[in-house]
């Protein structure tokens, strides 16, 4: 290591206090963190491109500095997703500082990794003091017995009102409305569903009626519309 003659010429002064870093908390444990292996969690991040036209959900299940899960959500355009399923294949088995540092294509994905790695070396994870933490798996169950992400898509105009088109339930087929035009209620199919009862051998329709249901005062509704077409 090279010294300028400033500092070469400069007398010692002891240093005094040496007690490492703060402790941290991490799957139920207070952890001094001097190195990547100490860090363990279950976390998720929030990322956005440049442009602001999409953005990614990362969640990583980090064991001994390790990504040993990755789930990755993405809403926005076309190439997200495809740089979702790189990332997807990609991220397990690096360390989170190789992660960070790897280009995963998408700003989004790239923007999520950074705060999530934030996230799990300040310790403010979601398994920070949950005993040994998440089973590697977690990450599925956040998505639940469909395996599909909970999205929210909903539009609204000031001549028109407000549309339902996708709740965490599924694809909204019709809106209820009471007697005012106000909704009470919607009709949705759970895609995940459907897709589901077809493997299993039933017909698209049989599928289709079985995965339906509804939420609010539907069946009370005066009036029923296609929030697509109506």
């Amino acid at each position: 290591m090279n010294y300028t003659n400033e500092v070469e010429n400069m007398c010692v002064v002891a240093k005094g206090p040496n007690h490492g870093p703060a402790p941290i908390p991490e799957e139920g444990k207070w952890i001094k963190a001097y190195e990547i292996k100490d860090i363990s969690a279950f976390t998720h991040g929030v990322g956005w491109c440049a442009p602001q036209q999409g953005a990614c959900k990362l969640s990583l299940n980090v064991k001994n500095g390790i990504i040993e899960e990755a789930l990755v959500e993405t809403i926005g355009c076309s190439g997200m997703t495809h740089s979702a399923a790189m990332a997807a294949e990609i991220l397990p088995g690096k360390t989170i500082l190789e992660a960070l540092n790897t280009d995963l294509v998408c700003d989004a994905i790239n923007c999520a990794m950074r705060e999530l790695f934030l996230q799990i070396v300040y310790g403010r994870s979601q398994s920070a003091f949950s005993d040994d933490g998440l089973s590697v798996g977690a990450g599925l169950e956040d998505l639940g017995k469909g395996l599909r992400s909970q999205v929210g898509t909903m539009y609204g105009t000031k001549l028109k009102g407000v549309r339902y088109l996708e709740m965490a339930e599924g694809y909204v087929t019709r809106i209820g409305l009471d007697k005012d035009d106000q909704v009470i209620g919607y009709e949705f199919v759970s895609l995940g569903k459907m897709t589901d009862f077809i493997k299993k051998g039933d017909t698209p329709n049989e599928a289709y009626e079985k995965a339906m249901g509804s939420y609010g005062r539907f069946a009370d509704a005066v009036k029923y519309i296609d929030p697509r077409k109506e």
